[in-house]
């Protein structure tokens, strides 16, 4: 089949059928990468479905000369070129003189340290060169030879070193052998694709040949979108969200005011965390309104809302001494890009306190919320400007902090995140607070997972939430359980324009351990 590959497909098919009638089987040889090894299966495969051919494929390994190697086989070793140098020269030569009789440094330098080591120079007193034997066997040239002869070697420690001196490559060679099928002919029949209504009026479907349907053909690819990690993880934390009884936080403002990202959550006003080196603010517009109803249904009373916090960081109220400070309006209604989802929790919760239960009292809740937030931080292998915060709330009554700690060994433990260990910490809105940790077992170390607490009185009560009335909170972002589940160590590889298309089209979705 030599030169069969060249030709369109209908010449090689024809080709192969018609070698086929003084051959059989016939065998072709095709040295991969070769683009010929595409047309040539594509050709056996159209004349196999019809039965009119079988064949079986063949794969094996062949050495092949590289350049180098190519070089020796025509002029010999670059020791053995050394070596009959120095021999013509019966005085020795410099290594100067060595270069300029062979015209190649680097042949001259590797020459003489395998010519040094087989022992076939020496170097005399005065620090010439000088051949050491009157004959030589150039051993590296016939092992040459026969792979250039022959295509292979019979010793794979001789092929090992060829490859590792970069004189051979080995590549692939696929071997196609080829037999005449039940359905041989020497011309392709023509094969209908559809079956159509003047073939069943004239009735010539009878004797038609039919393309058979290839059910495994994979079709084209459709170019599909694909969900990006953090969505496939963020839709598996909110399945954990929704089996555990929690209802969704409407998450859309991504620009809050002052009183809602900060004072409601009873942190003080000369807070670091409020400093522009943390804080994205607003220019324009660079204020908010007080907060106010929006529509006819919100009967809360805003206006106490806003007397009450006032009050508790002025002065204090509710039990509380406050921060004994003259709290600012204006500094409230400045306008910020959200530094947390608690904004949200917080005006979800003073929703919660106007509505009543069964008992003319707000009702046990349980709320979660997934989305953005913004920080000004410098970015990194492990921050960003801005991240995901999952975020959760539970309001009851007789809430403990040894509940916390239970339900927190079982939310965890719903992502497969286990053995939670629990550090006292400082949140201005919670009290008692605590960090929580997991053992990782690829860094060997400890490693902080989320932070939780119970939201002080200042906040809940200020709101008109009941004094008895006890609200978890607790929070993680979504990018650090997604890098873990994605093997991924820098976060400007998840987010940002340093992702690359095939990360987000290739990766599985993940399943999160499920208890």
């Amino acid at each position: 089949m030599a030169g069969a590959t060249n030709g369109p497909s209908e010449d090689l098919t024809s080709r192969i059928l018609h070698s086929l009638t003084s051959s059989d089987p016939l065998l072709s040889e095709i040295a991969a990468p070769h683009a010929s090894f595409v047309e040539l299966k594509a050709a056996l495969d159209r004349l196999a479905s019809r039965s009119m051919v079988t064949y079986e494929t063949i794969e094996k390994d062949e050495a092949v000369l590289e350049p180098e190697g190519e070089q020796i086989a025509a002029n010999g070793s670059h020791e053995a070129r050394v070596f009959e140098a120095l021999r013509q020269a019966v005085e020795g030569l410099t290594v100067h003189e060595l270069e300029k009789a062979i015209g190649d440094k680097t042949i001259t330098k590797v020459g003489q340290g395998k010519a040094f080591k087989e022992k076939w120079i020496s170097k005399t007193k005065d620090g010439k060169l000088k051949a050491a034997t009157d004959a030589i066997q150039d051993v590296t040239r016939e092992h040459v030879l026969i792979i250039k002869e022959k295509k292979t070697h019979p010793d794979p420690k001789v092929l090992a070193d060829l490859k590792k001196r970069k004189l051979i490559k080995i590549q692939k060679v696929f071997s196609f052998r080829v037999h005449k099928g039940p359905k041989f002919a020497l011309e392709l029949a023509k094969e209908e694709t559809d079956l159509t209504a003047e073939m069943l009026a004239s009735g010539s479907w009878k004797t038609s040949t039919f393309k058979p349907y290839n059910f495994r053909a994979l079709g084209a690819d459709q170019s599909s979108g694909a969900l990006h990690p953090l969505n496939k993880v963020r839709h598996e934390i909110r399945q954990i969200f929704f089996e555990m009884g929690f209802e969704e936080m409407a998450t859309d403002r991504f620009v809050e005011s002052g009183f809602w990202n900060f004072d409601t959550l009873f942190v003080p006003q000369q807070h670091p965390a409020r400093d522009l080196q943390d804080t994205f603010y607003i220019s324009d517009p660079a204020t908010a309104h007080k907060p106010r109803a929006t529509s006819p249904d919100d009967k809360r009373d805003y206006e106490q809302y806003w007397e009450n916090v006032r009050a508790v960081h002025e002065s204090g109220k509710f039990g509380s001494i406050g921060y004994r400070y003259p709290w600012s309006p204006d500094e409230s209604l400045r306008l910020v890009l959200r530094t947390h989802t608690t904004a949200i929790s917080a005006a979800v919760l003073h929703r919660l306190a106007s509505l009543q239960g069964p008992n003319g009292r707000p009702p046990p809740a349980r709320y979660f919320s997934i989305d953005r937030v913004f920080r000004n931080e410098s970015v990194d292998a492990t921050h960003l400007a801005e991240f995901h915060q999952v975020e959760g709330v539970i309001a009851d009554y007789g809430l403990t902090l040894g509940g916390l700690m239970e339900f927190m060994d079982i939310f965890f433990g719903k992502m497969g995140i286990r053995n939670l260990k629990f550090k006292p910490a400082y949140n201005p809105y919670t009290e008692p607070s605590m960090e929580i940790f997991s053992w990782h077992e690829g860094l060997n170390k400890l490693v902080e997972i989320g932070n939780s607490g119970m939201f002080r009185p200042e906040m809940l009560c200020a709101m008109g939430l009941p004094s008895d009335m006890r609200v978890y909170g607790f929070g993680l972002s979504l990018e650090r359980p997604t890098m873990i589940k994605y093997g991924i160590s820098n976060i400007r590889e998840l987010l940002g324009h340093k992702v690359h298309l095939e990360f987000i089209q290739k990766n599985p979705a993940v399943r999160l351990d499920k208890e």
